[in-house]
């Protein structure tokens, strides 16, 4: 009798813990699908948009800025609301958003939102995430933190901060199945429709357990518990760490986009391993080995710092994502499992989700909106590793447990200080010898293109062979990425250079149509204007360009537009919706060099845009693409994109030469198969390339790098 007794005690006493406006499932559900479509929405909605913007990678910096920022907004919706409502109206409240939520679906947006040649980039992707979906996307940020409050409030014990962990591992699922399984797979239309569907399910989910979430059975026993209000520093230590991961994150995707590609695939990457620190902090302390971290995260810092020097830029693409990406992910697992370690009573649950979220925005709004105004080069991310070398620390210092406060604590005291001076040290040295020999350097939106005047190492030679005694030449860089240079020389300051000179695909493609004059030729990416100095007298150039501050460069610190004799015309905004709203142009040729450092607009590379250029080209005319990069093959896009229109492509390749400039280069000229072959410069310059029958053309609805990495 009495063993029954106690289990009667002990089954009672299990009931009265558990949730009585739903089950543990039911709330594990709607926290994991909700944490699901929170992340799968990101680089969905980041894609659709990403083409009306010049396809650069700021553009998904903006959607995390959106993102940090409408999370914080219901984080803060979740405080005010478990606080200041009486618990019995909690419910109704949330499922009466919910519901007003619904006519927001499906968030597709409309093509009315396509942004203007002189709108602002940032401030545009912000109103097309805000109508299209801001209220579903600050409905699913209030899961987490609403539904840990009212199963604490009807439960007990640390089991919130479990459901803290399945929401970052529902994120992650999110983010990592939209690159894998959906994005190849499924019709941008189509995604947008699936998501709003499985928003619908999960605001039924959600709405159902708020209306049943009527009071905690021991209300006055929680109203009436005493707790201790975490201090100042405290809250501040939450406040910093999450920032500091928040901006490492920020600028270490920057890092890698600006070099490579902007796409979902290297945009997923780093927020995944940011979640996944989340995870691993949150679930079992046993799980995170906090001394071997710290250990790491000095090699994190210094190896990151190593990674900036301008000398590396030759590091191979797999080398760049690994030493950014895992030091990403030791830095975020330091910040985060400090984090972790100071998290307060139950009861300031919200507040301290609500501080996290300040942080993650604070992070956001330095990397995005300050970074660019304040720094005239990209120095967001040295920054944010110095940040970390100094929270970190601070942390520890609160934490009488740590290695600070231990044995040897004088000696771990003077090397964590040493260390953070030698990093932030390091770093300023190196954003010092990154402005020498500078003479400008501006920034915007759409990134940084700096210009300097160098001593070449070899006499250069004219045209002739002839040497010519001025050695200096000045540069145009957008990223890692020359954009183009002259030489100094009045002999040489109209002969074309870099990936333009004469021996080039696009070169030989404009002088094999000499004969024909006038010539119509357009190209797509300004740079230092180069190509302009083909140009003869009647001859039209036509520039478009999205960047208004390249067409300051150009004819600020470069005479090849200027001094052109042909006329030359330059139209803002990015160039495929240019293209779209102006009549058939009548092209001879049309060139399309439009990388920003090494990353490729993919949507100027898609079937799409391919139909789209040959609407402007007469018959007959010659596409020449750009193909050259350290990392991708795209060889293979665009002859997949000429097979799909029935056009025939010849790549074109030419090695470098420094007494003339020369860059090494490859060029893709795209044009029915008899005007390559029957042009006896063309056809002697180059190959034809064969279309290879397992590779998948690009599409608006389908891109992917994975096949053709280097």
């Amino acid at each position: 009798m009495a063993s029954d007794a106690a289990r009667m005690v002990q089954t009672t006493d299990r009931a009265e813990s558990m949730p009585r406006g739903g089950t543990m499932a039911a709330y594990a559900l709607a926290i994991f699908l909700g944490a699901f479509l929170l992340f799968q929405v990101q680089p969905m909605i980041a894609k659709i948009v990403l083409p009306w913007f010049g396809g650069v990678a700021s553009v998904w910096a903006v959607c995390l800025l959106f993102f940090q920022s409408v999370l914080l907004l219901g984080y803060l919706y979740a405080h005010l609301l478990t606080r200041y409502v009486p618990a019995r109206r909690q419910g109704w409240v949330h499922a009466a958003v919910l519901a007003v939520s619904l006519l927001a679906l499906p968030i597709l947006p409309s093509a009315s939102w396509k942004p203007a040649p002189d709108a602002d980039p940032a401030t545009h992707i912000l109103l097309i995430l805000a109508a299209t979906v801001g209220l579903p996307y600050f409905l699913l940020s209030t899961t987490s933190p609403l539904l840990q409050a009212w199963f604490s409030r009807e439960g007990r014990g640390d089991m919130p901060y479990r459901f803290y962990a399945l929401s970052n591992a529902g994120s992650m699922l999110g983010l990592l199945t939209y690159p894998v399984l959906v994005e190849p797979r499924v019709a941008t239309r189509s995604q947008a429709i699936a998501w709003s569907v499985a928003y619908g399910l999960f605001a039924v989910i959600t709405a159902s357990i708020g209306l049943k979430a009527v009071r905690p059975a021991n209300e006055h026993e929680q109203d009436t518990a005493e707790t201790l209000s975490p201090d100042r520093f405290t809250q501040f230590l939450w406040i910093a760490l999450a920032a500091v991961g928040s901006a490492l994150l920020l600028s270490v995707t920057n890092e890698i986009t600006d070099n490579v590609a902007a796409v979902p695939m290297l945009w997923v990457l780093p927020l995944a391993l940011y979640l996944l620190t989340f995870i691993l902090c949150f679930s079992d302390s046993r799980w995170v080995p906090r001394a071997l971290f710290l250990r790491l995260l000095i090699v994190a810092l210094g190896g990151m710092t190593y990674a900036l020097e301008q000398s590396l830029v030759e590091i191979p693409l797999k080398w760049v994502v690994a030493i950014f990406c895992s030091a990403l992910f030791v830095c975020c697992m330091a910040c985060h499992g400090e984090l972790a370690k100071i998290k307060p009573d139950p009861k300031h649950l919200t507040s301290y989700y609500l501080m996290i979220s300040l942080g993650g925005a604070l992070g956001a709004v330095f990397v995005v909106l300050l970074a660019p105004r304040i720094f005239n080069t990209v120095q967001e991310l040295p920054v944010s590793i110095a940040a970390c070398a100094v929270i970190v620390p601070l942390a520890l210092w609160r934490d009488r447990t740590s290695m600070l406060h231990g044995r040897f604590k004088w000696a771990a005291r003077l090397l964590s200080a040493a260390l953070a001076v030698a990093i932030v040290v390091s770093l300023v040295v190196d954003a010092q010898k990154e402005r020498e020999g500078l003479r400008a350097s501006v920034r915007n939106f759409y990134g940084v293109l700096r210009v300097r005047d160098i001593l070449n190492d070899k006499v250069p030679v004219d045209e002739n062979g002839a040497p010519v005694g001025d050695m200096e030449y000045r540069e145009l860089t957008n990223g890692t990425i020359q954009h183009g240079t002259q030489w100094h020389a009045d002999k040489l300051r109209t002969i074309p250079t870099t990936y333009y000179s004469s021996e080039t695909g696009i070169g030989i493609a404009l002088n094999s149509l000499g004969i024909v004059r006038p010539l119509r030729v357009g190209v797509i990416g300004l740079g230092a204007g180069t190509l302009a100095a083909y140009g003869h007298p009647g001859d039209r150039y036509t520039f478009y360009d999205i960047n208004p501050l390249d067409v300051e460069v150009a004819n600020n610190w470069f005479t090849y537009v200027k001094q052109s004799p042909a006329a030359v015309d330059i139209v803002m905004g990015d160039a495929r919706l240019s293209l779209e709203r102006q009549q058939p142009q009548h092209f001879d040729v049309l060139a399309v060099d439009a990388f920003s450092g090494d990353s490729i607009p993919t949507h100027l590379l898609t079937t799409e845009a391919f139909r789209l250029y040959f609407q402007h080209l007469k018959p007959g005319g010659i596409l020449a693409v750009h193909i050259s990069n350290r990392y991708l093959d795209l060889e293979s896009v665009v002859q997949g994109s000429a097979a799909r229109l029935g056009k025939a492509a010849m790549s074109i390749d030419n090695a470098d030469d420094d007494q003339t400039g020369q860059f090494a280069s490859t060029w893709v000229l795209v044009s029915d198969l008899k005007t390559l072959l029957e042009n006896k410069d063309i056809r002697g310059a180059g190959k034809i390339l064969v279309n290879a029958e397992n590779e998948r053309p690009w599409t608006d609805n389908y891109s992917s790098i994975v096949s053709i990495l280097k």
